[in-house]
């Protein structure tokens, strides 16, 4: 990492531990190094709620279809289709959801989206037929995509630097439990009859409006402010939400381009951050959602006696390495983080490709310590991939990258049970390796480290081009 960065950090720290300074002094202390202050938890509530109003939309809509196919005829096209169409949503979402942020900015959507999806969740109550159905969960999908890149964003350009991790990481914290309490909720509502479905699908709608108020009441971030010739308001939003002992970000000329943003990012300046923001993400969902997805299928083909068991102790393995990612995401090199992640995750799926020996111990021990690390990786799908990117790009690149990782979820989860059907499961698991390495690859050859890096200093170098010119040393 360039030392400038290292001596820039150890002076914001120290000035983070000074108490505020009174109002109408001098701001000491720039935006970036500010102290967490309660208006930076409330957006962290903010965004964190939507998060998982989204995993739980996601989660709910597998258990509620299996209750509502005698009802609405659903054969097994239309059952993909509509469990599908979220995903499908999602992925438009976000890829249009980027570029009107960037140049709209983030609190629009920000602020109604969550009430939109509400609005779309309660619809599902009254459904009467299968289009209507399909429909609806197409359009909660897209709301999901815009959520997807917007609560990235946003929270990224209001946390302080030296928290910016630990925070950022609770996002992923927050879609897992959404997605964990769609089931609990789903086995509660079971038990109201053949009519259950329908709650179900009503009960989306409570985690979003109970996050709408704090999104509502929220500002636009000053770091988009500053670069789009809002200066004033950028100011007020610091000295009102932050104390008048913070700086203001300054604005960046060179950094507004209000058009041409898939241009920008496929341009020789970022084209290398762009690919691998896609490649890192989507090599990390490919593998976790295709074994995720088919992990008791997969334990059967290797001959497992305990199934159930080993299922449970894998999920296990997910939720706890999340928390694990959570803690140490701040503690150590983002690039040696990735590099190591998919390198650990890649050893251990290649001892279990490979070796037909091994004890039914062992096999489940190889899969929990894969999905572990892979888990605790998947932190950094919400705090490196927003660091890449400086303000004026931020949410189409991470719009762009999310895209390409719905891909790559998709057709994991579709060809996995394709191979070990026509190949055997050691053949599926040496195809998860190949694509694990290749992320390894990638991280090693293009991902610069951005642990201790500044937006503003982020913006600046994207505005002199030379972004993509980054020390790769760990810090």
């Amino acid at each position: 990492m360039n030392p400038r960065y290292r001596s820039e950090n150890a002076v914001s720290y120290a000035q983070t531990l000074s108490p505020p300074a009174q109002a109408g002094s001098v701001p000491q202390m720039d935006y970036d190094d500010a102290p967490l202050r309660p208006f930076h938890l409330r957006v962290c509530v903010a965004s964190t709620g939507g998060v998982f109003a989204d995993g739980f939309g996601l989660g709910i809509i597998g258990i509620a279809l299996s209750l509502a196919a005698p009802e609405l005829r659903l054969g097994a096209v239309w059952i993909g289709l509509i469990g599908g169409a979220s995903l499908a949503g999602l992925f438009a979402g976000a890829l249009v959801t980027g570029p009107t942020a960037d140049r709209f900015g983030r609190r629009p959507i920000f602020a109604c989206n969550m009430l939109c999806v509400a609005a779309l969740s309660a619809l599902q109550f009254s459904v009467a037929s299968i289009t209507e159905l399909f429909l609806l969960r197409l359009g909660i999908g897209f709301l999901l995509g815009t959520d997807y890149v917007v609560s990235k964003t946003l929270l990224t350009e209001f946390v302080p630097l030296r928290v910016r991790g630990r925070i950022l990481g609770l996002l992923s914290v927050a879609w897992a439990g959404g997605y964990a309490c769609a089931y609990l909720v789903g086995f509660v509502l079971s038990s109201l009859g053949p009519q259950s479905w329908r709650w179900m699908l009503l009960a989306s709608a409570a985690p979003c409006l109970l996050i709408a108020p704090l999104r509502i009441t929220l500002p636009e971030s000053p770091l988009w402010l500053a670069n789009h010739d809002r200066a004033d308001e950028a100011a007020r939003v610091v000295r009102a939400k932050l104390g008048a002992d913070i700086r203001p970000p300054a604005r960046i000329p060179a950094a507004v381009n209000r058009t041409g943003r898939w241009r920008q990012l496929l341009s020789a300046r970022s084209r290398t951050r762009t690919l691998l923001g896609c490649t890192f993400f989507t090599c990390q969902v490919i593998p976790y959602f295709a074994v995720g997805t088919f992990v008791t299928q997969v334990m059967t083909a290797l001959n497992l006696k305990s199934r159930s068991g080993g299922g449970l102790i894998y999920n296990l393995a997910l939720f706890g390495g999340a928390i694990a990612g959570l803690l140490i995401v701040d503690r150590i090199s983002r690039r040696a983080f990735l590099i190591g992640s998919f390198s650990a995750a890649g050893v251990t799926m290649l001892i279990l490709s490979v070796d037909p020996n091994l004890p039914a111990g062992a096999t489940i021990l190889l899969f929990a310590m894969f999905a572990g690390v892979l888990s605790a990786a998947s932190n950094l799908c919400y705090v490196y991939l927003p660091e890449l990117f400086p303000t004026d790009l931020r949410a189409s690149g991470i719009g762009l990258a999310v895209a390409a990782s719905r891909i790559g979820s998709a057709a994991s989860t579709f060809v996995l049970p394709l191979v070990v059907s026509a190949y055997g499961v050691r053949s599926a698991l040496g195809a998860c390796v190949a694509v694990l390495a290749i992320g390894a690859v990638a991280c090693q050859r293009w991902a610069p480290e951005t642990r201790f890096q500044s937006l503003q200093a982020l913006d600046r170098e994207a505005a002199s081009g030379r972004m993509d010119s980054d020390s790769l040393e760990s810090p």
